[in-house]
């Protein structure tokens, strides 16, 4: 058993050793704080800021660079992080005043539209919203900082870990139950009560309970907007209009218009795309229907109006199935032939057993990331090759599968066209309709199942391959990171230097602490695969990611649980175990982990995942352990994480897959860095 280093009983200058809470729930309260208002963060000013919406990272990175800055700034000064709330209320206020609904012109892996910019452009709104974050998160961060002096190295942080699950559990539960913003607000109030001691009133008064009065008060007003809800992944907006005595609900989800519930009849009058998958599906009957992305009803609607006996609607989001199930002017959600599946839709391909007539893809476009993911969007896994195997393993003899959206660029068109034909072994039928390359693609499981009015040509010499599980990336049209992904980035990585320079002095300081460093940059991009593989494996709802997350950080806790009570192999010895540990995830393939009955694909995904993650923590636990000066050494590993972050977007170019190629050179990087002395631990 490693023998922990003890600390002095009395508490470093400015820790906070007379605080009315006793450090150990302390350092809980304030670690459970930093991780929920990082989530909260990311979360809030994605809903009202659209381009965040499309780069998670962005906020994610930002609250990294704080956490950092937080921990490196502890023994420098004795002041109380009044700055935190003060900063919040800032951010809170310029958003609601300045809010960005969207601008969809740009290309790359984004987006695609032609609806007009509101609000403040990128360049001005973006580096506030990171520099606001970072300010934010380094105040709890400096308040967790200040006690891991006060206790044994690891002992600091087994209750750091407790604190972020705890976070993550707070969090998840407010997701699950609706809660919208005036509740993280008011749980941000409470915390910043609890955990800046004031030395004096009239100082508390200014610079906490003002704030907080003033971020909650936003917040509430926000709230209580009419026609607003919030689900786990959006700020719904709707609008009960009348056009021509035709009752619509406009629907809009973080400032982008999303859907429309409007009568079936309407609908297939109106735009003819709705009507066009069950014209080229030679089926002679509509037994069984599945749509994937049903929405608030309208393609469920018309199934029904089709004829089909029965209707399995995927959904992912609880909100628009609600708003569907409440205001749709068919109602088609109380129909006693549909059957409603709160799911992800590859997953729901996956697990189900049923067989179809039937399957479409109505206009899946989640409009934002999953979380923690760079570039995975909610339905990214319903595009690729695979995906559309799936769908064609689901349907019955004579059965079609087609898919509709408004495409907008013809080799995107032309990209799914041909990820059909490779699918299906044949070409699909094209219509498309309209003007924006607004399309319907329809394969039958045979070319006698489908019913084409003219031959599609052919994908052009400039289209791009079909998307594959392992770069689900269908809106990208090369194999590059775009241009404004790299640009952000650079700055990002100089802003980051030029802040810890400032904040933390010289970067001797951190010197003896690289292999740290290179551990969290690794230690990110092991964590984005899992989060992508669980994704794929188990579906891209907010459940998933959550659960991932939280056993992310009970891997870590067991790591050090275990480094705490028992002997472990020297770190020569866990690093083998570790690079063993990647090479065995980077042997199963998701294919074949896919092909298992769930119970058992759980079991394995769960080890195979979990391995290297473990014992990559128990070579941090022992480091950590052995260092001079903890918060420093904590403060470089958690730097480490923002070049991490960036280093994501490798996966744009080499897929999810090399990320772990990528890691394990990391982690080869920090054995080699690793002291002489450290080596005998």
């Amino acid at each position: 058993m490693i023998a922990e280093v003890d600390m002095p009983s009395r508490p470093e200058s400015g820790t906070g050793g007379d605080h009315w809470l006793a450090v150990r729930p302390r350092l809980v309260l304030a670690s459970a704080f930093m991780l929920f208002l990082e989530l909260a963060l990311i979360r809030w000013t994605g809903s009202n800021i659209v381009h965040l919406s499309y780069f998670t990272n962005f906020v994610l990175l930002g609250s990294f660079l704080g956490i950092g800055l937080g921990f490196l700034r502890v023994g420098r000064t004795t002041r109380q992080p009044y700055y935190s709330p003060v900063v919040l209320a800032g951010l809170v206020l310029i958003v609601l005043f300045f809010p960005v609904t969207v601008n969809r012109e740009t290309e790359g892996i984004l987006y695609f539209t032609s609806l007009s910019t509101s609000g403040p452009p990128a360049w001005a709104i973006l580096p506030v919203v990171f520099a606001a974050a970072a300010l934010v998160l380094m105040g709890p961060a400096e308040l967790v900082g200040r006690c891991f002096p006060q206790l044994p190295r690891l002992e600091a942080y087994r209750y750091d870990l407790v604190g972020s699950l705890t976070g993550i559990a707070m969090f998840s539960l407010l997701s699950f139950a609706g809660a919208p913003p005036v509740a993280w607000g008011l749980i941000a109030a409470i915390a910043y009560g609890a955990l800046l001691q004031p030395r004096s009133l009239a100082r508390y008064a200014g610079l906490v309970v003002v704030p907080s009065l003033v971020i909650v008060g936003a917040l509430t007003v926000e709230t209580l907007t009419p026609g607003t809800l919030w689900s786990p992944y959006y700020k719904v907006t709707y609008e009960r209009t009348d056009f021509s005595g035709v009752p619509i609900m406009n629907i809009a989800v973080n400032g982008i218009p999303h859907q429309q519930a409007i009568p079936a009849a309407n609908r297939l009058e109106w735009e003819r795309q709705y009507a066009l998958p069950y014209e080229r599906a030679a089926a002679a009957s509509l037994d069984d229907v599945l749509i994937v992305g049903a929405g608030s009803g309208t393609d469920v609607a018309i199934a029904l109006s089709k004829g089909a006996k029965h209707v399995d609607a995927v959904e992912i989001d609880p909100k628009l199935r609600e708003l569907g199930g409440t205001y749709h002017p068919d109602q088609p959600y109380s129909d006693p032939r549909v059957t409603t599946h709160i799911t992800d839709g590859r997953a729901f391909l996956e697990r189900t057993g049923n067989k179809y007539d039937l399957i479409l893809f109505a206009l899946p476009d989640s409009l934002t990331l999953v979380s923690g993911a760079s570039s995975l969007r909610l339905e990214s896994y319903l595009f690729t090759q695979e995906a559309m195997r799936a769908a064609r393993d689901h349907l019955k003899p004579g059965g079609a599968f087609s898919m509709y959206n408004y495409y907008r660029e013809q080799w995107l068109v032309d990209r799914l066209a041909s990820t059909a034909q490779a699918a299906f072994g044949h070409k699909p039928c094209v219509d498309e309709v309209g003007s924006g390359q607004q399309a319907v693609i329809t394969a039958g499981v045979t070319p006698d199942a489908q019913r084409c009015v003219s031959e599609w040509a052919g994908a052009k010499a400039d289209t791009p391959p079909p998307a594959v599980d392992d770069r689900p990336f269908l809106y990208l049209h090369g194999r590059d990171i775009p241009s404004i992904y790299l640009i952000a980035l650079g700055l990002i990585l100089l802003v980051s230097v030029v802040a810890v320079r400032a904040v933390a002095g010289p970067f001797r300081r951190m010197r003896p602490y690289a292999d740290l460093f290179l551990l969290g940059v690794s230690f990110l991009l092991l964590e984005t695969k899992n989060v992508t593989g669980f994704a794929l494996l188990f579906g891209t709802t907010w459940v998933v990611n959550a659960i991932v997350f939280a056993g992310v950080l009970v891997a870590v806790l067991a790591a050090v649980e275990v480094t705490r009570r028992f002997r472990t192999p020297p770190l020569p010895v866990m690093y083998a175990i570790l690079l063993g540990g990647l090479v065995v995830a980077a042997l199963v393939p998701n294919s074949w982990l896919l092909g298992l009955p769930l119970p058992l694909r759980a079991l394995v995904a769960v080890v195979v995942a979990f391995m290297p993650i473990f014992a990559a923590n128990v070579v941090f636990a022992k480091r950590f352990a052995d260092t001079a000066d903890a918060t420093v050494a904590f403060g470089a590993n958690l730097l480490g994480a923002i070049l991490g972050g960036c280093l994501e977007y490798l996966s744009l170019v080499i897929g999810y897959e090399g990320l772990l190629v990528v890691a394990g050179l990391l982690y080869l990087g920090a054995f080699a860095l690793l002291p002489r002395p450290a080596r005998a631990l």
